[in-house]
């Protein structure tokens, strides 16, 4: 499947990629799914720490993936990182949706570890580290990939694009690529992330209203 309305195509040599608008990044010819910075349990975490945030943004998050890989059937779900907040976040409760997700996914699912991620065990979802996919370097930080001609694919950084002016200003999630530096930046696919803004002089796409739009 093309990744449906609202996404855009773009091309590698070697490899060509669909941005998707649930923050993720599809590739059709592998039915590889990438997306990065989940951060589960991060309501957990903050409530740990005194601070009343609701609980059901991990009930929000799966539902999103697993929608999207019901529409896209992928082969391999791959997580650039930071499936988790913290271990303080990592509950009994979300171990056990975690050891369920591959089959509710329908395919074999990959955790590319990230800081987030450090010693925190989940059941058969080790922290891989950063490795090659076809063209792709798959990373959780920004990486210089170790072959000339693979794209770097990496989280970590959460870009959002800031458009408008001062009171008007939005900040939204985008797409960030380098392409003279081979290196492709996906905005967090958890919805309570925040975001950092990328560097406009960057071919970038931000999600506006489910759609992926190019920006000058």
């Amino acid at each position: 499947m093309s990744g449906g309305p609202g996404a855009v195509q773009i091309s590698w040599p070697g490899a060509d990629l669909v941005l998707l608008p649930q923050r993720a990044v599809w590739e059709p010819s592998t039915g590889l799914l990438l997306l990065a910075d989940v951060h589960l349990g991060k309501a957990e975490t903050f409530q740990a720490q005194g601070v009343p945030l609701p609980s059901d943004g991990d009930r929000a998050n799966l539902n999103r993936l697993l929608a999207l890989a019901h529409a896209l059937q992928p082969q391999r779900v791959v997580v650039l990182g930071d499936l988790i907040h913290s271990r303080i976040g990592l509950t009994a409760e979300l171990r056990q949706k975690l050891a369920a997700l591959p089959n509710l996914l329908g395919c074999p699912l990959q955790l590319v570890g990230g800081n987030h991620d450090a010693g925190s065990w989940m059941e058969g979802l080790p922290a891989e580290p950063p490795q090659a996919q076809g063209a792709l370097w798959l990373s959780h930080e920004p990486m210089r990939p170790p072959s000339p001609g693979l794209l770097n694919v990496c989280g970590h950084l959460h870009p959002v694009a800031l458009l408008g002016r001062s009171g008007d200003r939005l900040r939204l999630p985008c797409f960030a690529l380098d392409r003279a530096g081979g290196q492709l930046q996906l905005p967090a696919f958890g919805r309570l992330t925040g975001g950092h803004p990328c560097d406009p002089a960057l071919q970038r796409w931000v999600i506006a209203e489910d759609q992926v739009l190019a920006l000058p």
